[in-house]
């Protein structure tokens, strides 16, 4: 499927996204380091990784509009 990955992030909670998203960031900056060394081409990887990124960054944005939403409905 192609969603697979948004749905597997979709299943974890806000404090595991923040982790996986600076996880993701770590591999992210090892890999432009072993890229810049030459120890590796990995340029699928470092795609999927940014790509990956970008998801999480996405879903925390969505959560926290939803949030901000569903208080200011409360408050009138």
């Amino acid at each position: 499927m192609k969603n697979d990955p948004i749905e597997r992030f979709r299943q974890m909670g806000d404090q595991e996204l923040e982790s996986r998203e600076v996880d993701l960031r770590d591999q992210l900056f090892r890999l432009r380091f072993q890229m810049s060394m030459g120890q590796s081409e990995s340029i699928k990887k470092l795609r999927q990784l940014r790509k990956d990124i970008a998801r999480v960054k996405t879903l925390v944005r969505e959560r926290a509009r939803q949030a901000a939403a569903s208080s200011a409905s409360r408050g009138r």
